[in-house]
């Protein structure tokens, strides 16, 4: 079942009927290639441009008797073409024509993926001036730690994406890669000018050396770059399901007109979408490994590769396109509370101000170890009791010796944090 989020064209993509057309495209750029050598009389290379056609279900009928979904496509193909279909297939082997035609799907795939991601950084860039000067607390281990601004979660986010994007754009380059040397790689049936003549018709390069098939390795960077984008998505899937946490609420995913939390408790609003985000990435991650798996092949070939292929690839690809997808979505419905951001700064009770304090107390001549005990002393007791961490330094006679009420003040300013936001904004977006 396709992704509802998916686009129609990735879902098409890799569709039976997709998948021998580009297998059909490739024999036919090959049958052009052996005309333009003499080989195919140019007559017959009409007739099969004209004629070839090829049926899913009678290739289906064909492959229950001959066991080979190659030789029954080529069967299919041939009841269309007639007497010149002994010229389609010539000299090749089965992985010419697979290999090639899953490096244009390979392809096509990426370009739809590359697509994705680009959408999706323009959300991120837009939440992020959106909400630049936002402040929120920043968490190590979950736990308060400084004050920083909601636009520089966006912020960071995009950068991932512009990882990720040329991530892609490498491993596009890295798949588009073209094979027609025939049985174990040797041209043993086939001119070496054949296969550049039918790479750079279909927009491909040549493998350099290849053995009977494609090297696995550029299909298992294609996967992990897969893989990686879904780990991204995962990490800011994962941080608005934290944000949303009844006790934090700084943000929350879309909940719609209609929409149904719990069938047993009304009130619930739940980040389900984040949720299915998370989950899916684990799939994609998983396809990752079986690519890596798929490297180490018996001498210049076996097929053990072939059946894990036919479903990690299609599936990482339209997996990919529909958390692309439906990430944006969600970010660009999220509701997102400034208010409950203060509140949840004031919440540690100005503890988040400490290191700024033992940095004070180090600028009067007191030892590191020591500011940081008297710093930490009084912090654990604002935990413990639950009091001001400002007012509990302006009664400590130990902290009265170094830092007089005024300088306390100054230290306690959240702008001080923030004095830096239009710096990491002017890196990120150059």
């Amino acid at each position: 079942m396709i992704p509802r989020y998916t686009r129609p064209e990735m879902g098409k993509l890799w569709e039976p009927h997709s998948r021998f057309q580009k297998w059909l495209d490739v024999e036919i750029a090959a049958c052009e290639a052996w005309t333009a050598l003499g080989k195919i009389p140019k007559k017959s290379l009409e007739t099969i441009k004209k004629k070839a056609r090829f049926d899913v279900k009678r290739i289906d009928e064909i492959e229950k008797t001959v066991k080979h979904d190659v030789i029954a496509f080529l069967t299919s193909v041939a009841e269309s073409v007639g007497p010149d279909s002994r010229y389609i297939h010539k000299g090749l082997t089965s992985s010419d024509v697979v290999d090639t035609a899953l490096a244009l799907l390979m392809r096509d795939s990426a370009d739809i993926i590359i697509a994705d991601i680009k959408e999706l950084m323009k959300v991120l860039k837009e939440q992020a001036f959106k909400y630049k000067n936002t402040p929120c607390i920043g968490r190590s281990h979950g736990i308060h730690a400084e004050p920083m601004t909601f636009g520089l979660k966006f912020v960071l986010w995009y950068e991932d994406a512009k990882r990720n994007l040329e991530r892609l754009k490498r491993a596009r380059e890295i798949i588009s890669i073209g094979k027609f040397s025939g049985a174990v790689g040797t041209f043993s049936n086939i001119p070496t000018k054949l296969e550049e003549h039918v790479c750079k018709r279909l927009g491909l390069k040549p493998e350099p050396i290849a053995t009977q098939v494609v090297q696995r390795d550029r299909h298992a960077e294609f996967l992990n770059s897969l893989a990686l984008t879904a780990a991204c998505i995962e990490k800011i899937a994962l941080e608005i399901r934290h944000l949303q946490r009844t006790e934090v609420l700084e943000a929350e995913e879309p909940f719609e007109a209609g929409q149904k939390g719990s069938s047993a408790m009304p009130h619930k609003r739940n980040p389900v979408g984040c949720e299915n985000l998370c989950g899916l990435a684990r799939v994609v991650r998983s396809n990752a490994m079986a690519g890596m798996e798929n490297i180490a092949l018996w001498h210049e070939r076996d097929i053990s590769h072939s059946s894990v292929e036919r479903v990690i690839i299609p599936d990482s690809a339209i997996l990919v396109d529909y958390m692309l997808q439906r990430l944006a979505k969600i970010l660009k419905g999220l509701h997102i509370y400034p208010e409950r951001m203060k509140e949840n700064i004031n919440r540690s009770y100005g503890l988040y101000n400490s290191q700024r304090v033992m940095l004070a107390l180090t600028e009067k001549d007191l030892s590191r170890e020591d500011a940081y005990q008297i710093v930490q002393k009084n912090a654990m007791q604002s935990w413990r009791e639950r009091k001001d961490f400002k007012g509990l330094l302006k009664k400590d006679k130990d902290i009265k010796k170094y830092l007089p009420i005024n300088e306390i003040e100054k230290i306690f300013d959240l702008a001080y944090y923030l004095r830096n936001v239009d710096y990491i904004f002017k890196r990120v977006f150059k």
